[in-house]
C-alpha cells in the first residue's frame, strides 16, 4: 500500500467530517437560520438521549462476543492510559497558558478524550476496503475492525461521560455569591439557580431547552464553591483540586444514556440466548437490532452538524489564546502518539496484546485521534466554553487529516 494510497485513504474520513461540519456552519448562518442556537440545543438533546446510546448499543451487540471480549481485555486499559497521560499533559498546558477557570475542564477533556468511536467506525472500514491493505482480506478486516471500533466507542463513551462530563460541570461553576443570606452559584452566563439546601445547577438549563421541570429536577447536580487559590507547592494544590473533583462528582449522573446503551449492547452480545434472539437474519427479535442501528446511524452526522453550527458561534466571538490551541495540538498529535508507541510496543513485548496487526493498529491509533466530538455536546449541556470548543475542534480536525495520515503510515510500517 503506497504512501499516496494511504494518504487518500486516511484523508477521506476526515474530509467527510469537515464537509458535514461546513454544512452545519452554513445552516447556522443568520441568513439561513435553520440550525440556530435553539435548534442546536434541541438536536443536542436528541443526540445525547437517543442517537448515541442507540449507536453504541447496536454496534456492540452486533460485533462483540464473549470470546472476543477475552481477547480484547487490554483495550479498556489502553484507553484509560490515554486519559491519564492526556490529563497530565493537559494540566501542564493549563499551567503554562493560564486560561480562564471555566475553560480548564474543556482543556483537560480535549487533551485526554480522543475520538474513540465515530472516527474509528468511519476510518477502519475505509482502510479495509483499500486493495493491498496490510490487515488481510476485506471481509475479515471489516468484521474484526468493526468489533474493535465498537468496543473502543463503548469504552470511550463510558470514560467520556464519567470523567470529561464532570470536569466540564465542575469548571462551569466559577463563583458563588450571597443573595438574601443564601449562597448561589453564578455561571459565566450570569444565570443562577435558587438555593435549595445545597448549591445546585441543572444539567440542561430549562430556560434554554424545552424539557419538563420534572426532568430538570431529576438531573440536579452539585456545584463547587471555590475555596480560594492555595499557596504552596504545586503537588499540594493539585491534590487539593483532585479532592474537590472527587468530592463533587455526582455518581448518579455517571449513568448516562450512552453508558446504559453500552451495557445493553454488551449484555446482548455476550449472552448467547439473547444474541440468538436479536442478532442475525433469522433472529425472531431482529427488528429491535435493525431499529437501533437505524436510529444510531444518525449520531455521527447530527454531532458533526452541531459542531459546525457551534463553529460559527465560536468564530464570531471567541477570545481563545493561540498558545492554548497550539498546546492541545502538541499534546494530541505529537506527545500522545510518541508515548503510545512506547506503551503498545512494551505491551506486545510482554504478551499483553495478541498478535493481530489490526488490533495493535487500533490500539496505537487511539493515541493519535483528534478530541472527541461529544465534548462539544457536553459544553452545550452546561452552556460554557461552547465557542472556545468550536475553535479548538476546527483546528484539530483540520490538522487531523495530515496527522492521522502520517501516524497511520508510521504505525503500519512499525507493525510490518
Amino acid at each position: 500500500m503506497g504512501l499516496l494510497d494511504l494518504f487518500i485513504t486516511a484523508s477521506m474520513p476526515v474530509l467527510k467530517v469537515l464537509l458535514v461540519t461546513l454544512i452545519g456552519s452554513l445552516l447556522a448562518l443568520d441568513q439561513i437560520d435553520i440550525l440556530g442556537e435553539d435548534a442546536r440545543k434541541h438536536l443536542n438533546q436528541i443526540v445525547y438521549f437517543v442517537f448515541t446510546p442507540a449507536l453504541v448499543g447496536s454496534y456492540l451487540a452486533k460485533t462483540i462476543t464473549l470470546e472476543r471480549m477475552a481477547m480484547l481485555w487490554f483495550m479498556p486499559v489502553n484507553i484509560l492510559i490515554t486519559y491519564i497521560i492526556g490529563s497530565i499533559l493537559g494540566w501542564i498546558v493549563i499551567r503554562i497558558t493560564r486560561p480562564p477557570s471555566h475553560l480548564k475542564g474543556l482543556i483537560l477533556g480535549c487533551c485526554s478524550a480522543g475520538n474513540m468511536g465515530n472516527m474509528f467506525i468511519i476510518f477502519i472500514p475505509a482502510v479495509c476496503k483499500e486493495k493491498g491493505n496490510p490487515f488481510g482480506a476485506h471481509e475479515i478486516c471489516h468484521t474484526y475492525g468493526l468489533a474493535y471500533a465498537s468496543l473502543s466507542m463503548a469504552i470511550g463513551a463510558v470514560y467520556l461521560w464519567a470523567y470529561v462530563y464532570n470536569l466540564v460541570r465542575v469548571s462551569s461553576c466559577t463563583s458563588s455569591v450571597q443573595v438574601n443570606g443564601s449562597t448561589i452559584c453564578s455561571k459565566l452566563s450570569g444565570e443562577t439557580s435558587e438555593y435549595k439546601g445545597s448549591c445546585t445547577e441543572a444539567l440542561l438549563n430549562s430556560q434554554d431547552c424545552s424539557i419538563s421541570s420534572d426532568f430538570s429536577d431529576q438531573y440536579k447536580l452539585p456545584c463547587i464553591e471555590p475555596q480560594g487559590e492555595l499557596k504552596g507547592p504545586i503537588s499540594v494544590k493539585f491534590r487539593h483540586q483532585l479532592e474537590i473533583l472527587l468530592e463533587n462528582i455526582n455518581w448518579k449522573a455517571l449513568v448516562s444514556p450512552s453508558i446504559i446503551g453500552a451495557f445493553v449492547g454488551f449484555l446482548v452480545g455476550i449472552v448467547p440466548q439473547m444474541r440468538r434472539s436479536v442478532i442475525g437474519e433469522n433472529a425472531p427479535l431482529r427488528v429491535i437490532q435493525d431499529s437501533a442501528s437505524l436510529v444510531g446511524d444518525g449520531a455521527v452526522p447530527a454531532l458533526t452538524l452541531i459542531m459546525g453550527g457551534n463553529l460559527m458561534k465560536g468564530l464570531q466571538g471567541s477570545q481563545i489564546k493561540l498558545s492554548l490551541i497550539f498546546g492541545i495540538i502538541i499534546v494530541r498529535y505529537i506527545t500522545l502518539p510518541l508515548l503510545g508507541i512506547l506503551i503498545i510496543k512494551g505491551a506486545i513485548r510482554y504478551g499483553l496484546v495478541h498478535s493481530d496487526p489490526l488490533y495493535q493498529f487500533v490500539l496505537l491509533l487511539q493515541f493519535a485521534v483528534p478530541p472527541a466530538m461529544n465534548i462539544g455536546t457536553i459544553t452545550q449541556l452546561f452552556g460554557t466554553g461552547e465557542r472556545e470548543c468550536s475553535v479548538i475542534m476546527l483546528w484539530t480536525y483540520i490538522l487531523a487529516s495530515v496527522s492521522i495520515t502520517l501516524w497511520s503510515t508510521f504505525f503500519m510500517w512499525l507493525l510490518a
